[in-house]
Protein backbone atom coordinates (compact mmCIF):
# COMPACT_ATOMS: atom_id res chain seq x y z
CA UNK A 1 0.00 0.00 0.00
CA UNK A 2 1.21 3.77 -0.98
CA UNK A 3 2.00 6.05 2.05
CA UNK A 4 -0.81 8.13 2.37
CA UNK A 5 -2.64 10.42 5.16
CA UNK A 6 -6.13 11.78 5.58
CA UNK A 7 -6.68 15.44 6.28
CA UNK A 8 -9.81 17.36 7.20
CA UNK A 9 -11.00 19.25 3.72
CA UNK A 10 -11.45 23.02 3.18
CA UNK A 11 -13.30 25.40 0.67
CA UNK A 12 -10.04 25.17 -1.34
CA UNK A 13 -10.25 21.63 -2.36
CA UNK A 14 -13.76 21.80 -4.10
CA UNK A 15 -12.61 21.99 -7.64
CA UNK A 16 -10.03 19.68 -7.26
CA UNK A 17 -12.86 17.19 -5.90
CA UNK A 18 -15.15 18.33 -8.58
CA UNK A 19 -12.59 17.42 -11.22
CA UNK A 20 -11.60 13.94 -9.56
CA UNK A 21 -15.35 13.02 -9.16
CA UNK A 22 -15.58 13.51 -13.32
CA UNK A 23 -12.97 11.43 -14.23
CA UNK A 24 -13.79 9.11 -12.01
CA UNK A 25 -17.79 8.43 -12.38
CA UNK A 26 -17.42 9.10 -16.23
CA UNK A 27 -17.17 5.68 -17.29
CA UNK A 28 -20.18 4.79 -15.39
CA UNK A 29 -22.56 7.32 -16.08
CA UNK A 30 -21.63 6.93 -19.44
CA UNK A 31 -22.54 3.57 -19.26
CA UNK A 32 -26.14 5.18 -17.63
CA UNK A 33 -26.45 7.39 -20.28
CA UNK A 34 -26.26 10.17 -17.38
CA UNK A 35 -22.64 11.33 -18.06
CA UNK A 36 -23.13 15.86 -18.20
CA UNK A 37 -19.80 17.21 -18.06
CA UNK A 38 -21.01 20.23 -16.56
CA UNK A 39 -23.55 18.73 -14.40
CA UNK A 40 -20.76 16.22 -13.07
CA UNK A 41 -18.90 19.09 -11.93
CA UNK A 42 -22.12 21.40 -10.65
CA UNK A 43 -23.67 18.48 -8.54
CA UNK A 44 -20.40 17.99 -6.89
CA UNK A 45 -20.39 21.54 -5.91
CA UNK A 46 -23.47 22.25 -4.53
CA UNK A 47 -23.60 19.12 -2.29
CA UNK A 48 -19.62 19.35 -1.03
CA UNK A 49 -19.29 20.28 3.16
CA UNK A 50 -15.75 20.95 3.92
CA UNK A 51 -17.06 20.21 7.40
CA UNK A 52 -17.88 16.40 7.01
CA UNK A 53 -15.08 16.15 3.99
CA UNK A 54 -11.48 14.49 4.47
CA UNK A 55 -8.74 14.49 1.54
CA UNK A 56 -6.65 11.76 1.12
CA UNK A 57 -3.25 12.52 0.03
CA UNK A 58 -0.28 9.55 -1.35
CA UNK A 59 3.04 10.73 -1.19
CA UNK A 60 1.87 14.58 -0.32
CA UNK A 61 -0.54 15.02 -3.19
CA UNK A 62 -4.02 14.82 -3.69
CA UNK A 63 -5.41 11.66 -4.73
CA UNK A 64 -9.30 11.42 -3.47
CA UNK A 65 -11.42 12.38 -0.87
CA UNK A 66 -14.48 11.20 1.38
CA UNK A 67 -17.79 12.74 3.17
CA UNK A 68 -19.46 11.22 6.03
CA UNK A 69 -22.43 13.44 6.30
CA UNK A 70 -24.59 13.47 9.39
CA UNK A 71 -28.09 12.91 9.16
CA UNK A 72 -31.30 12.37 11.43
CA UNK A 73 -31.11 8.31 11.61
CA UNK A 74 -27.71 7.86 9.98
CA UNK A 75 -24.39 8.97 8.67
CA UNK A 76 -24.22 9.27 4.78
CA UNK A 77 -21.05 8.43 3.09
CA UNK A 78 -21.07 10.22 0.05
CA UNK A 79 -18.00 11.76 -1.97
CA UNK A 80 -15.78 8.71 -1.72
CA UNK A 81 -13.40 9.00 -4.85
CA UNK A 82 -10.19 7.33 -5.36
CA UNK A 83 -7.62 8.91 -8.60
CA UNK A 84 -7.45 5.64 -10.75
CA UNK A 85 -3.64 5.12 -10.12
CA UNK A 86 -4.29 4.86 -6.31
CA UNK A 87 -7.60 2.93 -6.72
CA UNK A 88 -6.97 -1.42 -5.93
CA UNK A 89 -3.75 -0.26 -3.52
CA UNK A 90 -6.16 -1.18 -0.42
CA UNK A 91 -6.08 2.85 0.90
CA UNK A 92 -10.10 2.78 -0.36
CA UNK A 93 -10.60 -0.20 2.15
CA UNK A 94 -8.37 1.08 5.00
CA UNK A 95 -10.26 4.71 4.82
CA UNK A 96 -13.65 2.78 4.83
CA UNK A 97 -12.50 0.74 7.47
CA UNK A 98 -11.40 4.06 9.85
CA UNK A 99 -14.76 5.63 9.20
CA UNK A 100 -16.83 2.49 10.01
CA UNK A 101 -14.92 1.89 12.96
CA UNK A 102 -15.71 5.27 14.17
CA UNK A 103 -19.81 5.24 13.29
CA UNK A 104 -19.23 1.36 15.00
CA UNK A 105 -17.86 3.13 18.14
CA UNK A 106 -21.10 5.75 18.22
CA UNK A 107 -23.27 3.19 17.16
CA UNK A 108 -24.13 4.45 14.06
CA UNK A 109 -25.87 3.53 11.32
CA UNK A 110 -24.49 4.36 7.53
CA UNK A 111 -26.13 4.66 4.25
CA UNK A 112 -24.61 5.40 1.06
CA UNK A 113 -25.74 5.24 -2.70
CA UNK A 114 -23.92 3.79 -5.50
CA UNK A 115 -24.09 4.09 -9.48
CA UNK A 116 -25.77 0.48 -10.55
CA UNK A 117 -23.04 -1.28 -12.37
CA UNK A 118 -20.12 0.21 -10.23
CA UNK A 119 -17.63 -1.74 -9.19
CA UNK A 120 -17.53 -0.02 -6.15
CA UNK A 121 -20.28 -1.76 -5.15
CA UNK A 122 -18.33 -5.15 -4.01
CA UNK A 123 -16.05 -3.03 -1.64
CA UNK A 124 -18.98 -1.72 0.20
CA UNK A 125 -20.63 -5.03 0.23
CA UNK A 126 -17.14 -6.87 1.82
CA UNK A 127 -17.31 -3.91 4.60
CA UNK A 128 -21.17 -4.96 5.38
CA UNK A 129 -23.35 -2.96 3.46
CA UNK A 130 -26.58 -4.22 2.05
CA UNK A 131 -29.14 -3.36 -0.39
CA UNK A 132 -31.57 -1.12 1.08
CA UNK A 133 -33.22 -0.35 -2.74
CA UNK A 134 -32.33 0.76 -6.19
CA UNK A 135 -33.26 2.61 -9.42
CA UNK A 136 -32.11 2.16 -12.90
CA UNK A 137 -29.37 5.02 -12.02
CA UNK A 138 -28.69 4.44 -8.66
CA UNK A 139 -27.96 1.45 -5.70
CA UNK A 140 -29.00 2.44 -1.99
CA UNK A 141 -27.15 0.74 0.76
CA UNK A 142 -27.05 0.14 4.32
CA UNK A 143 -24.69 -0.55 6.99
CA UNK A 144 -25.69 -1.70 10.56
CA UNK A 145 -22.89 -0.97 13.26
CA UNK A 146 -21.28 -3.66 14.04
CA UNK A 147 -21.61 -4.64 18.02
CA UNK A 148 -18.44 -3.05 19.57
CA UNK A 149 -15.79 -5.18 21.60
CA UNK A 150 -15.53 -4.02 25.24
CA UNK A 151 -13.02 -4.59 27.65
CA UNK A 152 -14.09 -5.94 30.86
Amino acid sequence: MADWEIRSASAADVEAVAELRAVVLRADLERLGRYDEQRVRQRLREGFVPAHTWVIEVGGAFAGCVSLRPAEDAHWLEHFYLAPHVQGSGIGAAVLRGLLERCDRDGTLVRLNVLRGSPARRLYERHGFRLETEDPVDVFMVREPALAVRDN
